[in-house]
């Protein structure tokens, strides 16, 4: 039996192609590097965005052992304070009072129409004087009664004369010493009258009460004034309004559930709307003894302890009543402050963001003040670790940001 050759080698297996080092088809390197092109650019399209912040360091600040334990808000007022006005109504001639000129007591700043008033003070004293004539002319004819009594006395003593012309001689002499002591009183009641005439040409002069600062002018000369509201609202009740500066102080309302914090001579440390950055060393004067039932608070007098022309009435100011160490702690403490904008609220909690490593660590702070743009941390951070001051209100704890950077003007 003859064998095949062609049907053998169609038998035989080729191992050419498994030789090792022989090169792999490309379409399949290929592949891998898209997927892995595809796979690098998914990860880069879904992972999250970094958030930009700006940052703010923590810095170290030295107090001297005394903490805010209540604040509170009011206004500046004046303790002594007065609308300058007439007793009488009248027509305003001359105002000299302008708003920010000093004045002392006693000084003219404003005169009413005294016309009338004059006129009368004028009739009052021609009545004084017609009293005194009166009085004068009865006293020469006392005089003249005496010597006819005397002559009547000695007539009759001589038997020239009745017992009846002595009788009626001393009649006439006590009938004109009657007389005297009336014309006296009636003398008395004119030079009242004229003192009474004058005092209503003096009202006529408006002064000041006392040394003080014109904040407020409230009429001009052809105005009518009063002391009470009348005319249909056409007069006036006052010339000025004068403020005795040095009797300036504070006002504010304190919760009646916190009032037993306060106490009177207690350090307070008020800061003007005006000038945040000013802390004005105060103290409590006095805890006034009654509440508003309306809002639950009672008010409380704080006086600066020195005074200073930048304080104006009226200002709004915010308090601080601070609590002194006790005897024998370290008079110096330290602690933190940072901006004012690094503060957050979460419930009534608060907290700040402090930026570690390009994440966000949440921080629970106890904050000790704020005065201005800064705050006071009593506890919660560290000097020198950086705090958000500006970002995503929806950042949260471990999430990843970049820092921006200041921008330089």
């Amino acid at each position: 039996m003859s064998i095949d050759n062609t049907q053998l080698d169609e038998l035989r297996i080729n191992r050419g192609s498994d030789k090792p080092g022989a090169p792999r088809p490309a379409w399949i390197v290929g592949g891998v590097l898209v997927v892995l092109i595809l796979g690098a650019l998914l990860w880069l399209a879904v992972r999250p965005a970094r958030a930009s912040v700006r940052v703010a360091s923590a810095q170290s600040v030295r107090s001297d052992g005394r903490s805010s334990i209540l604040n509170a808000t009011g206004y500046v007022t004046a303790r002594r304070q007065a609308t300058v006005s007439s007793k009488n109504t009248g027509k305003v001639t001359e105002v000299f009072a302008e708003e920010g000129m000093h004045v002392e007591p006693g000084q003219v700043m404003a005169r009413l129409d005294d016309a009338i008033p004059a006129a009368a003070l004028r009739l009052a004293k021609a009545q004084e004087d017609a009293a005194r004539s009166s009085l004068e002319e009865t006293r020469v004819r006392i005089e003249e009664a005496r010597l006819d009594m005397t002559r009547a006395t000695n007539l009759t003593q001589q038997q020239i004369s009745s017992r009846a012309d002595l009788d009626h001689a001393r009649a006439a002499l006590q009938a004109l010493q009657a007389h005297l002591l009336a014309l006296q009183d009636s003398l008395t009641v004119a030079q009242r009258e004229v003192h009474l005439r004058q005092q209503d040409v003096d009202d006529a002069v408006i002064r000041a009460p006392f040394a003080g600062i014109v904040v407020s002018k409230n009429a001009q000369p052809g105005e009518m004034i009063s002391p009470i509201s009348a005319g249909g609202g056409f007069t006036r009740t006052g010339i000025c309004t004068i403020v005795d500066m040095s009797s300036l102080e504070i006002e504010v309302d304190v919760n009646e559930a916190y009032i037993n914090r306060v106490q009177p001579q207690q350090p307070v440390e008020a800061v003007l709307d005006a000038y945040p950055d000013w802390r004005i060393p105060s103290h409590v004067i006095t805890v006034i003894p009654t509440a508003d039932r309306q809002k639950a608070t009672v008010k409380v007098r704080i006086g600066f302890d020195a005074k200073d022309p930048r304080i104006l009435p009226d200002m709004g100011v915010k308090v601080s009543f601070i609590e002194t160490a006790a005897a024998g702690s370290q008079s110096k403490q330290t602690a933190v402050e940072v901006p004012k904008s690094a503060l957050r609220r979460d419930g009534e909690q608060d907290i700040v963001l402090v930026v570690k490593d390009e994440r966000i660590e949440r921080r629970a702070v106890r904050v000790a003040a704020t005065e201005g743009e800064r705050a006071r941390i009593a506890s919660g951070i560290a000097e020198g670790e950086s705090v958000v001051i500006d970002g995503p209100a929806e950042l949260k704890e471990g999430d990843h940001v970049s820092i921006a950077k200041e921008k330089k003007s």
